[in-house]
């Protein structure tokens, strides 16, 4: 087993240099408006994961991902040489849909922006079924009532026995 903190430096290398290479060295014209986003490996450091995005419709994702996958071995290579590891790891590009989930997630949370703001025009309009303060409130007998427990509480001795 590996390091956590190496494993992290080296899949952020990974990162840096698939970016690199993809930028300077990949002339394919089916490469789009691409991004590097991120990269995970394993803790053996045999397999990579590097998850990208794409400027563009389905049609510049799917041809970005045939040009990535036509670029594999010298983007393999690249990366071996630069880890100097004695195995280089295999590549695995994945299309990053966060920007998808995103836009899923804002709309989920205007609905429900939506669907508060309905709650609280119609509690705005609401009124009482009954009336607005339905328990029976009888001052009088509260006040008698107290000066009754006053007056138990003076004749009754501290230790709670009658003479």
């Amino acid at each position: 087993m590996s390091d956590p903190a190496k494993v992290r430096r080296h899949a952020e290398r990974v990162r840096e240099l698939v970016a690199s290479v993809v930028r300077s060295q990949i002339k394919d014209p089916r490469l789009g408006m691409i991004t590097i986003t991120d990269a995970r490996i394993t803790a053996d450091l045999r397999d990579a994961t590097v998850f990208y995005t794409v400027l563009g419709d389905a049609v510049a994702q799917a041809d970005t991902a045939a040009a990535l996958e036509s670029a594999k071995g010298l983007l393999r290579s690249t990366v071996g040489k630069a880890l100097g590891l004695r195995h280089s790891p295999t590549l695995t590009f994945v299309l990053d849909d966060v920007q998808d989930q995103v836009k899923h997630i804002d709309d989920l949370l205007a609905a429900a922006r939506n669907a508060d703001a309905e709650v609280q025009r119609i509690a705005a309009q609401a009124k009482y079924a009954g009336e607005a303060q339905p328990y029976r409130v009888d001052d009088e007998t509260d006040e008698a009532d107290e000066v009754d427990e006053a007056t138990d509480a003076k004749e009754t001795p501290r230790g709670g026995e009658t003479r």
